[in-house]
């Protein structure tokens, strides 16, 4: 078959840390994707121990926390984060989440459990 297929009602979902994951299957093992939403934030500092976090904005407008600078961004902004950069983000947004490799759970590590 030349194409794949997943039907949006058989994406799977997650809430944590005040985010809303639609999680979509792996591309590859080099690639993932999911649709971040947030009303507030990601009350949550972590980092990833491999994979980097590439986000686009589609919607709304925050703060990320990287290694605790401020990055300011808005609705059509490309923010691409190194593996190993502590993260937390602030604002109401929706996104677009490319990680490389493909996430996984274990790589994640919690340097704070909650930001507010």
């Amino acid at each position: 078959m030349p194409y794949r297929l997943e039907k949006s009602r058989d994406i799977p979902e997650k809430d944590k840390f005040g985010i809303h994951l639609n999680i979509y299957p792996a591309i590859n093992e080099n690639c993932e994707v999911a649709l971040v939403a947030t009303d507030e934030g990601h009350n949550q500092e972590f980092y990833d121990q491999e994979s980097s976090f590439t986000y686009i904005i589609l919607e709304g407008d925050g703060i990320y926390y990287l290694d605790d600078e401020e990055v300011l961004v808005s609705k059509g902004d490309f923010l691409s984060i190194a593996a190993k950069t502590r993260i937390y983000y602030k604002g109401k947004m929706k996104m677009l989440l490319i990680t490389s490799p493909a996430w996984k759970e274990s790589n994640e590590v919690e340097t704070r459990p909650s930001i507010w």
